[in-house]
């Protein structure tokens, strides 16, 4: 599912032809949003988890029916279509209404993952269509959608994936991007919807690549990106600095279903609800900069810690009692010791740090005790962020802060330091 919302995402600012048909674009801005192609995915898998692998067909529809009526209200301003809103407003007697339109294939994408043949996925999927989109295009986008799905996280070739596509749905894959491109405009229907993701899937050479494809054909660009990114990442996966971008546009409510989705397939959650009391953030952009070193994801990780700065976070640091004997007995602390930080008046804690061969010497921090048990650490305490690197700052002999310096480090001179603290000093004047 995150496939499909996260290129919703990308998609929603060039929506209706605003985009210039280039794949060279921001990904992530003030203009992005989420529309009703991520409300409605989450209501659709929430249905299907609530309603397990093994129901009828019948049942499906019911839950989904019911899921999609919940959803649609929590947000009735994300910008669905006219008879599907009409749709929403009828409550119990709702019915299908013969759509063929794109909606049947942007919210399926949780169909894909559940099941354990292509026959089962698509009869689910023609289910999760049939309560509103019961035309035979509309159930047939749906189809098709969730196939290219199984198929892809099913280490099926892209060739082989495409002689499906072609044999089982009719649809018309041998054209380019490049061909379809210049005449292309905003429609809604599955049928000059479902093909042209399907090339821009093809055509593609990572998660990224396929969503920009996507949105460069303009149109309906949201659902496009939707619909072309939910089978790139069954056949890519996500890099973890677009998740973690992406994440920030999401509610805790469509997250926590989106976690609850992973652990249902059998996965670690890409996103986490509460991440408030931790640093599973900061591990995913030093992630994020170790698979990709570049501008991009320094960025991430660099807004990343402004952000567990802004919460109080704390990290595990590195402490000794520079008051103690060797066998760990307290003396009265000296008038003559170091500053550090004092806990009470018999003890006088000091950062420990690690030294380079040259003699430059940082204050390491470990974002939890896993990182901390790489190095055999000894005392440790959890200190705040923004207390330690302001201590960085003020002693002379040190070159800064190394974060997981036995792990997946990465080290700040007192330069970055004093950017991050920047920012932070002038976020509380504004």
């Amino acid at each position: 599912m995150y496939g499909a919302i996260f290129g919703d995402i990308i998609g929603s600012p060039f929506e209706y032809d605003n985009g210039e048909k280039t794949k060279q674009f921001e990904l992530f801005s003030e203009k992005s949003y989420f529309t009703d192609d991520t409300v409605m995915t989450i209501a659709v898998g929430e249905a299907l988890m609530d309603a397990g692998r093994d129901a009828s067909e019948e049942e499906i529809e019911k839950k989904v029916t019911a899921s999609m009526q919940h959803w649609g209200h929590k947000y009735p301003d994300a910008g669905y279509g006219g008879r599907f809103y009409q749709w929403l407003r009828m409550g119990d007697a709702a019915k299908p209404y013969g759509s063929y339109g794109n909606g049947s294939a942007m919210r399926v994408s949780a169909a894909g993952w559940l099941y354990d043949t292509v026959d089962r996925t698509r009869k689910v999927a023609a289910a999760t269509a049939r309560v509103t989109h019961s035309h035979a295009e509309g159930i047939k986008g749906a189809e098709a959608t969730a196939s290219v799905i199984f198929l892809a996280r099913n280490q099926m070739t892209k060739e082989d994936i495409k002689k499906y596509v072609v044999t089982e749905f009719q649809y018309n894959l041998d054209r380019t991007l490049d061909e379809i491109r210049p005449s292309y405009h905003h429609v809604e229907d599955c049928m000059h919807t479902v093909p042209e993701a399907i090339i821009a899937f093809l055509e593609g050479k990572s998660y990224e690549d396929v969503v920009r494809n996507a949105v460069s054909l303009g149109g309906d660009t949201d659902t496009l990106a939707a619909i072309a990114g939910a089978m790139a990442e069954a056949f890519y996966g996500i890099p973890i600095g677009i998740v973690m971008r992406a994440e920030g546009y999401l509610h805790p409510e469509i997250t926590r279903v989106l976690e609850r989705f992973d652990k249902f397939i059998g996965r670690e959650p890409l996103v986490e609800t509460n991440t408030q009391d931790d640093n599973r953030r900061v591990k995913k952009a030093l992630d994020a900069f170790y698979q990709q070193g570049n501008e991009e994801n320094f960025a991430l990780l660099r807004d990343t810690l402004i952000e567990r700065m802004r919460e109080d976070g704390q990290m595990l640091t590195p402490m000794r009692d520079e008051n103690a004997d060797e066998d760990g007995t307290v003396k009265p602390a000296k008038h003559t010791a170091k500053e550090g930080f004092t806990y009470n008046r018999e003890m006088h804690l000091v950062i420990d740090v690690v030294r380079e061969q040259s003699g430059r010497e940082w204050i390491p921090m470990f974002t939890d005790r896993d990182e901390l048990g790489r190095g055999k650490r000894g005392v440790c305490t959890n200190r705040p962020i923004q207390e330690v690197m302001t201590y960085a700052l003020s002693d002379a002999k040190i070159s800064g802060v190394v974060i997981n310096p036995f792990g997946q480090s990465v080290v700040l001179n007192k330069e970055l330091i004093e950017n991050l603290l920047c920012t932070l000093r002038q976020e509380k004047h504004e």
